[in-house]
């Protein structure tokens, strides 16, 4: 598939699970029970212990049937490495130009994060497939909706803050996807493997987005 296959697989999906925990057991489980319940898009972030061990397994045992990323990407021997084990989309918390161009080498998609007006449209001129607004609970879905109106033309994807409550709100403010973490991905239901409480919390973010959508 190419770049522009995922992207429109992100945004379609409407959510990217974000993955952060102390070990990566059960994650290809897990990310079969986000898929079942419609979230395809999954970041695995780099806090994770030998993330990109994770993410060749995740890539071989789940393949297409869902969208793998890598996140908490900070430089480009760390994006590199994730593209090479199986990510097909990039994830930042800040803007590294060098990151940026490596992803374009190789067709993937990248999303840095950013904060203020003149970094969005920094990261956007750049390259940046979609920008992540980061963190996003520290200014809410108000400030996000400030972003969005000068800077339509950008794909926001808010990061942090993001929840059942606040799901629709960004939305609403013209995210073209959300960041999910810890509210979907529930620590300690990973940690206990209840994937069927995972998935089923999938279907409430997915069901969110469609009556945002179908609206």
């Amino acid at each position: 598939m190419s770049k522009l296959d995922d992207i429109q697989r992100m945004i379609r999906s409407g959510i990217v699970a974000v993955v952060r925990a102390p070990n990566g057991e059960g994650m290809s489980e897990l990310s079969e029970a986000l898929a079942a319940g419609g979230v395809d898009a999954i970041e695995i972030t780099f806090t994770v212990p030998k993330a990109h061990h994770v993410l060749e397994e995740v890539a071989s045992r789940v393949g297409d049937r869902i969208l793998l990323g890598a996140g908490t990407v900070l430089d480009p021997e760390t994006a590199r490495i994730a593209i090479l084990a199986g990510a097909r989309f990039i994830v930042s918390p800040t803007i590294n130009l060098e990151v940026i161009r490596l992803c374009h080498r190789y067709d993937r998609v990248v999303v840095p994060g950013a904060m203020t007006p003149t970094e969005v449209l920094t990261a956007w001129e750049a390259g940046a497939d979609v920008v992540k607004i980061f963190p996003s609970e520290v200014v809410g879905p108000a400030y996000f909706k400030a972003i969005h109106g000068p800077l339509p033309q950008v794909r926001l994807m808010p990061s942090g803050g993001v929840n059942l409550q606040t799901a629709a709100d960004f939305l609403r403010a013209g995210a073209a996807v959300l960041s999910v973490g810890g509210a979907l991905v529930d620590p300690a239901a990973l940690a206990s493997r209840e994937f069927s409480k995972i998935e089923a919390t999938a279907r409430k973010y997915v069901e969110i987005v469609r009556q945002f959508r179908g609206a």
